[in-house]
């Protein structure tokens, strides 16, 4: 059963001055983020369906030591998908919609698979009942190493564990052209052309305009830092500080949003940078063990807080894509 009315209930319930997102983005007074469109190069890859992961023994530990065994990682997840709660359920790092892999995590494949595959790159089911429909890449999870993808509601009745589809990946290599230090990672030009609509480009001062539904401070950011790049894989959110999380609307956060972490460098890895801003897409969800939360991937980056955030809870990939 889908409940996407989440979305609408989340815009009655939130304030202004916690869930940044209270107008509607003004277009008229940016400029097109210019790219290198031509050089793209554009290839497949494959995956499938994982099943899902269960540790053995299957226990979530808090930092306050309570003790859970709860649904996790991979499968077919029917009632969480883009648009839905990243935060509400009683799982631990569940990932929306449908998790594909090539592989073992580590395989070379695999690897080819999580770093080629950017944010709403379209997906072809290649075999079994659901052969031929279509979907759009949503995330990529680190350590499990799974890129999560979804599709219009009727396809998941025929969906199976093991089921084959191909991404057409195109987007790896993107780089902005007419606006100063602002790197691109995991974003697709649909993406990119989806969130243009919404109001995303060069402002008349030289910055990156992007809308976000969340301003996040990276002093919360957890699991996911230490790594030398941000081309697969995701970092977490951490939710113990309760008085952090209703700062910053935390509670609301949706798979799929569209998020700012202030004094983040994404450049070349995750790393606190004061005055610096990273843009990227809500990916999976909470987690109740410590350094851990939903996990963000990556799309724009600047060292230099080259970015204006503009305010719209809707900057969502429900609404950019049209999954559903």
């Amino acid at each position: 059963m889908r409940h996407h009315q989440s979305i609408q209930a989340a815009s009655l319930l939130l304030a202004c001055g916690l869930l940044v997102g209270c107008n509607t983005p003004a277009h008229g007074d940016v400029r097109p983020l210019e790219i290198n469109e031509n050089e793209l190069v554009e290839q497949s890859v494959i995956g499938e369906i994982t099943q899902p992961h269960q540790a053995d023994p299957p226990l979530r530990v808090s930092p306050e030591g309570d003790v859970k065994t709860l649904p996790g990682t991979g499968g077919i997840t029917y009632n969480f998908r883009a648009g839905d709660s990243a935060v509400h359920m009683a799982g631990d790092h569940v990932e929306p919609a449908v998790s594909i892999r090539n592989g073992d995590p580590g395989d070379t494949a695999n690897h080819a698979l999580n770093v080629m595959a950017q944010i709403g790159n379209r997906v072809r089911i290649i075999d079994g009942a659901a052969e031929g429909a279509e979907g759009r890449v949503i995330g990529k999870h680190g350590g499990i190493n799974n890129v999560m993808v979804d599709f219009p509601d009727q396809v998941y009745d025929d969906l199976v564990i093991g089921d084959r589809m191909q991404i057409r990946t195109i987007g790896l290599g993107m780089e902005a052209e007419n606006v100063d230090d602002v790197y691109i990672r995991n974003v697709s030009p649909a993406l990119l052309e989806a969130m243009e609509e919404r109001g995303m480009g060069v402002n008349e001062q030289g910055q990156l305009r992007i809308p976000v539904t969340h301003r996040i401070p990276a002093k919360i950011m957890g699991s996911g830092l230490g790594r030398n790049h941000v081309a697969s894989g995701d970092y977490d959110i951490q939710f113990f500080d309760e008085e952090v999380v209703e700062r910053y609307g935390l509670d609301s956060l949706r798979f799929g949003d569209i998020v700012a972490i202030t004094d983040a460098d994404h450049k070349y890895g995750r790393i606190y940078r004061g005055g610096a801003i990273s843009v990227g897409v809500v990916v999976h969800g909470i987690s109740r063990v410590a350094g851990h939360g939903p996990g963000v991937t990556s799309l724009f980056t600047s060292p230099s807080g080259n970015i204006e955030l503009q305010d719209d809870e809707e900057m969502n990939l429900i609404n950019l894509l049209s999954i559903h």
